[in-house]
């Protein structure tokens, strides 16, 4: 693919420039106790590599993801109505600008990932203002999704009162759906240059401020859910403003070089590959919001609520696998980047194994504390019975939740986003969601029976991707990934 005039074209490079690259550490005997020091030093090389960029990220992720479930439980203890109307808006609506903005955002882990790891800093800088152009209008072209929310909510069966609230919100939280332009792409562009520390500061002050404006205009002043969610909008900016500030005022000198015209070529190039992120990441996403929206169109409020609180937990929890994910494509592209195959392998397999991990102990504390989780975001106590009846099934997907969203950081590292995206619209849509129809409505299982067989389809996408992933000829890969330098000059059109 060519990304424009002057920009690095992904081409094969002669054995001999493998061979250096790609440079083989001496290993022990096989089967011998120095040979097995030795792979549990090279994994906790890895592991100590990955947490790097992850631990940050998570962190990062979880604590701006945490502002929308802090404004959810403020609302949800006021009336819960306006729980209902927020969490459809934050769970269904803005999970689908989310997902897909934050998709097309990963292109920026391919392209800066490969371009740090080939020594090509200044690309950076290119790289993300090139972003900023397209990521800025495709979220002008989803903006009907906020305007029309109420009548589109009741063309799908949502109750009218509810509709009506929920899209009073939703134009609410427009500024909230800008801000990802510009916080997914940030964030990003600091976590390619393991610059994560200030991710996870700018995250931490923004938590606070928001968990205390929220306590006092929310909880003790009164301004309801718009006062709610322009509070959010806010906190989301500031997010922005914090990372924008050090990325351009000498945060990053070698990766961020001023404006640049080159920003504004090969655009169409670079919209395709984000495209193809942004839809891989947005099905995934999407998935299982739509939970929500069956439950409105076939059961009453407090089935909405308790989904809300299931699929907001679940969220919350993906927030870990998610930053998790962003690692996984950052090391892969850095070392396929580098021309390491066999490296950008391995980093594959350790951040499956670190992620199943955590899959596995959220797994057995939704098992033991069903309750205590409903209790974050409401006192009701049928909708508090209700979740722990869909704890299981909760438990189940958090588990498989794990596993697939480092396959499709695999995806990233190395490009393969538009694969991706034809095995998640298969999985999800042509497997998972008619066969929960089925079992939910035509054999009367109800939630329980949609989400079921919403669990098949993301275990096919997962089998699928596991095959992919392992047939993948990443020597091959390596090779024809491996970036070729630019010339200096190449930045004398830098304005």
């Amino acid at each position: 693919m060519s990304l424009g005039h002057h920009q690095p074209l992904l081409l094969s490079i002669s054995e001999d420039s493998e061979n250096q690259i790609n440079h083989q550490r001496h290993q022990p005997e096989p089967g011998s106790s120095a040979s097995a020091t030795y792979c549990v030093k090279e994994v906790w090389t890895e592991c100590k590599k990955l947490w790097q960029i992850a631990a940050p990220s998570i962190f990062c992720r979880l604590a701006m993801f945490s502002l929308t479930l802090i404004t959810q439980s403020f609302a949800g203890h006021l009336d819960q109505r306006q729980l209902a109307a927020i969490s459809i808006a934050t769970t269904v609506i803005i999970s689908i600008t989310f997902g897909f903005l934050l998709g097309m955002a990963s292109a920026l882990e391919t392209l800066c990932g490969q371009a740090y790891g080939g020594k090509q800093y200044h690309l950076l800088g290119i790289y993300l203002q090139r972003s900023w152009v397209v990521l800025l209008l495709s979220s002008i072209f989803l903006l009907p999704l906020f305007i029309f929310a109420a009548p589109i909510l009741k063309l799908i069966g949502q109750p009218a009162l509810l509709a009506e609230l929920t899209g009073e919100v939703a134009m609410w939280l427009i500024p909230m759906h800008l801000s990802f332009v510009f916080q997914f792409t940030l964030m990003r562009f600091l976590q390619c240059q393991l610059k994560t520390y200030v991710i996870a500061w700018v995250s931490a002050v923004v938590l606070v401020l928001h968990v205390l404006l929220s306590w006092i205009f929310v909880y003790k002043l009164r301004v309801g859910i718009i006062g709610a969610a322009l509070i959010l909008d806010f906190s989301w900016w500031m997010s922005v403003s914090g990372m924008f500030v050090y990325s351009v005022c000498g945060g990053c000198r070698n990766s961020w070089t001023g404006l640049s015209r080159q920003a504004f070529i090969g655009l169409w190039d670079f919209f395709k590959l984000s495209l193809a992120s942004g839809v891989m990441l947005s099905l995934e996403n999407f998935y299982y919001r739509m939970l929500v929206i069956f439950s409105g169109i076939r059961s009453a409020e407090v089935a909405v609520d308790a989904l809300s609180v299931c699929i907001s937990f679940y969220g919350w929890e993906s927030m870990i696998p998610l930053g998790l994910f962003a690692a996984t494509g950052i090391r892969v592209a850095n070392e396929i980047g580098a021309g390491n195959g066999n490296s950008a392998k391995f980093a594959a397999k350790v951040s499956v194994f670190n992620s199943l991990v955590v899959g596995f102990v959220f797994f057995l504390v939704i098992i033991a504390f069903p309750d205590k989780i409903a209790m974050i975001f409401t006192s009701s106590s049928s909708v508090i019975s209700m979740v722990e009846g869909l704890a299981l099934l909760l438990a189940i997907t958090i588990l498989f939740n794990c596993i697939q969203p480092i396959l499709s950081g695999v995806a990233v590292g190395s490009g393969w986003q538009a694969l991706v995206a034809y095995i998640n619209i298969g999985s999800y849509y042509f497997v998972g969601v008619p066969l929960g129809i089925i079992l939910g409505w035509f054999f009367h299982f109800e939630l329980k029976g949609i989400w079921a067989g919403m669990i098949c389809g993301t275990m096919i996408q997962t089998l699928i991707l596991t095959i992919v992933t392992i047939r993948c000829p990443w020597g091959k890969e390596a090779k024809v990934h491996r970036i070729n330098l630019p010339r200096a000059t190449t930045m004398q059109n830098t304005t």
